[in-house]
């Protein structure tokens, strides 16, 4: 932390500093200008302006709406069995979830945007991940906001700018201005251009600037993620985290029994820092991934979208083991080649935010040497460095499979078992891709952060996927509505402060 005699002279003050320009942050931003017009605020963001918004921005945009506040939490607790979440938040979490569906389509309302029942990118009412555990009582159905992709940051964000609350783009923060002594937080320290500026907020700071996906040296040590990749934004590079420690908070969730949102695979281009998503509605299925040594290892296309990668294993949903089983293949025949692109070009910053395509067919990606092509499975074998009598045995049990309609090494779902067996043939490395991190502070549901002694840090507040409290499993269209709750919750928390008294004055 700095200490209030690291400041000379102020650069600017307000009543509400709000860090971190995503959802959490802009609805922190919403409430704080509807709760008091007058207050004095301000956002700032990392990024620079066009490449605002975080994993909002980015992501499958789904909210999800309950109508039945027991069902969500009897849910929420089963998906939390492995890192148990207090009866209290719980219970104050499933409140404001049922509450918020007027707020979200107030937002979109004021955007000239359209509120959705329904993802908006396939047919489905609901995702209900985990039904045996509760979620088609739990789960009324998910919604979003028009357009796809990022429909919800444009709504949240053309709401700000309605309000006309400052931004600051191209800020980062670097440190809290606290007492030493009591914890109190009176400002912060920011950078603009190689400048440090003081910024005191008179009634509070929220913290609302993401996880640490970006940062690959935390993936290893927080973790053990080796060769992964984020899927959102590359900003996320884990200063919250690092801050939120010097601070003196209490930390949670750093490492839960699985990443919350799943490791899901990618394809990356060697010039991106972000990965595509592979694509799982793509309409052929004459394909198959393979591990280090070119074995199948899971139940590829079982739906795991559904489940945010998880699959079952001695009777638990875990992670896919997409990390351990690197370097990953895909495998695949021209059948699937021609049936559209690999990746999905939404739902990942390479697609949506960067400017570069990826061609239909996927021929310029053959061309350029990402996805190799051969005449056999034994040539392709030796381009991709696995041995080519393993990889022609693993294609060749794989296509009895198909014949015999079951899957008895991987449980694939009968449907999509399709032989490869239309060359060329084609293989493409995946890379394991991350959704977010939920680990930072300990807070409560009004993003109150909690020290190592059970106490309140006054005047810190914490929003969104930094200290998310989603401790293990993850119900689809959870992580926005929770970025919503906790920033108004935080906006309002703060407010309700009275302005702070430095000794000098």
């Amino acid at each position: 932390m700095a200490s209030l005699n690291s400041v000379r002279s102020w650069e600017e003050e307000v009543d509400v500093l709000i860090c971190g320009f995503g959802c959490a942050g802009a609805s922190a931003a919403i409430e704080a200008h509807d709760a008091d017009p007058s207050a004095r605020l301000l956002l700032i963001e990392k990024a620079p302006q066009k490449f605002a918004g975080g994993n909002c921005r980015v992501s499958g945009q789904s909210l999800l709406i309950s109508k039945n506040k027991q069902a969500l939490k009897d849910y929420q607790r089963s998906m939390s069995t492995a890192n148990p979440i207090s009866e209290e938040l719980l219970d104050e979490w499933a409140e404001r979830m049922v509450n918020l569906e007027p707020w979200i389509q107030n937002v979109a309302k004021d955007a000239g945007a359209e509120f959705l029942r329904g993802t908006g990118f396939t047919e489905r009412d609901a995702v209900l991940e985990f039904p045996e555990l509760g979620a088609r009582e739990a789960v009324a159905y998910t919604s979003t906001i028009l357009p796809i992709p990022s429909g919800v940051w444009l709504a949240l964000k053309a709401n700000v700018e309605k309000r006309n609350v400052p931004v600051w783009y191209d800020t980062a923060l670097v440190d809290l201005i606290q007492d030493p002594d009591t914890l109190e937080v009176f400002g912060a320290w920011v950078e603009q251009d190689g400048v440090r500026k003081a910024v005191r907020a008179t009634r509070g700071v929220v913290m609302a600037v993401g996880g640490y996906e970006a940062d690959l040296q935390m993936q290893k040590d927080y973790y053990g993620l080796s060769d992964v990749c984020p899927l959102g934004t590359p900003y996320n590079t884990g200063d919250g985290v690092r801050i939120m420690q010097k601070a003196g908070a209490e930390m949670w969730h750093l490492r839960n029994q699985g990443q919350s949102g799943g490791i899901w695979p990618g394809i990356k281009l060697p010039e991106h820092d972000t990965s595509y998503l592979r694509n799982f509605l793509l309409p052929a299925f004459s394909w198959m991934d393979v591990d280090s040594t070119g074995r199948r290892f899971y139940g590829e296309t079982n739906e795991l979208q559904l489940t945010h990668y998880k699959h079952k294993k001695h009777g638990r949903w875990v992670d896919v083991p997409l990390n351990t089983a690197h370097p990953v293949h895909m495998i695949f025949d021209e059948s699937t080649r021609m049936a559209g692109k690999l990746v999905l070009e939404i739902m990942a910053w390479s697609g949506v935010v960067r400017t570069d395509t990826w061609s239909e067919d996927n021929s310029a990606e053959i061309a350029s040497g990402l996805i190799k092509k051969a005449t056999s499975i034994e040539e392709l074998a030796s381009q991709i460095a696995l041995d080519p009598k393993v990889l022609a045995a693993e294609v060749s049990a794989y296509n009895a499979a198909c014949a015999a309609g079951e899957d008895k090494a991987h449980g694939r779902n009968p449907e999509t078992l399709l032989p490869i067996v239309n060359g060329p043939f084609y293989a493409v490395q995946l890379t394991p891709a991350i959704v977010c991190t939920g680990g930072g502070a300990r807070r409560d549901m009004d993003g109150r952060v909690f020290d190592h002694k059970g106490g309140q840090i006054p005047r810190l507040f914490e929003a969104g996927e930094l200290g998310s409290i989603f401790s293990d499993l993850y119900q689809n269209g959870s992580y926005l509505t929770e970025a919503m709750i906790t920033g108004r919750g935080a906006a309002r928390a703060a407010l309700a402060m009275a302005p702070a008294v430095m000794a000098a004055e």
